[in-house]
């Protein structure tokens, strides 16, 4: 059984870990947390749900200002240069119980998360208190690393924080330094989804328009080729599955651009097949990424039209007061 936001701050309060809570409008990224929590002097901290390509799970919580490079810390824990990528929704559902905007290190007090692996960016260690949501990004909890140590020890897990701006050189004679914190398993997923309710979906304020607005779509272009019409058929129909989605742009496309390009060039395609086996794998984890932030977006503009309509209608319906 998931764990809710007021069961996780009654363990707590149960394991007497020092902590503040303060409620705010739903957020979704670091920037719109910091508009209500910025000003009171805590660390803001960004956290990612990374999978590998044998479907293992990785939560990276990191300050907000560090950066991570996906592809060093692929190899640094010994998964290549293209072994990580973000992990599709259904896992943040199915094995965090948490929906978008709210992956958080607590979310690993559920028993379906067992098997996810925790990285914590060791500048956590030098501040005097971190924020992180408690399984709902309309809350932030602000504690010491010490108190996050305490919560994570009481559930089993050994802390471990890492330099995760660091780029150690990785090879025979230096082998990868993280190499220890891949998960020895897969998480289950079969859980059925409980306790993830719809509230934390973005009210029609939460969210600037500016950073939720989609261009406008137009009008279908007319085929240009014959290749082009028969890729027409492949294009997925169901948008919710990332890297179902990535996969197939690039069996549209790779297809294409072997066909085209041996043809210019007179190179056979067997020799372009490689290099575009290593293109792939590089630029898959960007390309999810770029398609997931999309999907939020398009998410929200949605649920904002929607609103929209369901509070003129109910203007409308409405008798009018003298």
């Amino acid at each position: 059984m998931a764990y809710t936001k007021e069961q996780l701050l009654a363990r707590l309060q149960e394991l007497n870990v020092d902590f503040s809570c303060y409620d705010h409008p739903v957020v979704l990224t670091v920037e719109e947390q910091a508009k209500y929590v910025g000003h009171l002097g805590g660390a803001l901290s960004k956290n990612l749900l990374l999978k590998d390509k044998k479907h293992r799970l990785y939560i990276v919580s990191a300050l907000s200002a560090t950066k991570v490079d996906m592809k060093i810390l692929s190899q640094r824990l010994g998964l290549g240069k293209g072994g990580l990528r973000m992990a599709p929704e259904e896992s943040l559902l199915e094995v965090l119980h948490v929906p978008l905007g709210c992956v958080t290190p607590f979310a690993l007090i559920n028993e379906s998360a067992s098997a996810v692996s925790l990285l914590l960016d060791q500048g956590f260690k030098s501040k005097q208190s971190c924020y992180f949501h408690p399984l709902t990004n309309d809350v932030t909890i602000a504690l010491s690393s010490n108190n996050l140590d305490k919560f994570l020890m009481s559930i089993g897990r050994q802390p471990a924080y890492v330099d995760l701006e660091a780029s150690p050189v990785v090879g025979k004679d230096s082998p990868p330094d993280l190499a220890d914190l891949v998960p020895s398993g897969v998480p289950n997923s079969s859980e059925p989804i409980k306790n993830v309710t719809p509230t934390n979906v973005p009210r029609q304020n939460d969210v600037p328009k500016e950073k939720t607005s989609l261009p406008e779509v137009k009008a279908k272009p007319k085929v240009q080729n014959k290749g082009a019409e028969k890729t027409q058929s492949k294009i997925p129909s169901n948008g919710t599955n990332v890297e179902k989605f990535v996969n197939d742009v690039f069996d549209i496309m790779c297809p294409l651009f072997l066909s085209e390009v041996s043809k210019k060039l007179n190179i056979k395609q067997e020799e372009l097949s490689s290099i575009l086996d290593g293109f792939k794998e590089q630029a898959t984890p960007d390309l999810e990424s770029v398609t997931t932030s999309l999907k939020n977006a398009a998410y929200t503009a949605g649920f904002e039209a929607g609103s929209e309509t369901m509070l003129n209608s109910g203007l409308k319906g409405r008798p009018s007061r003298k």
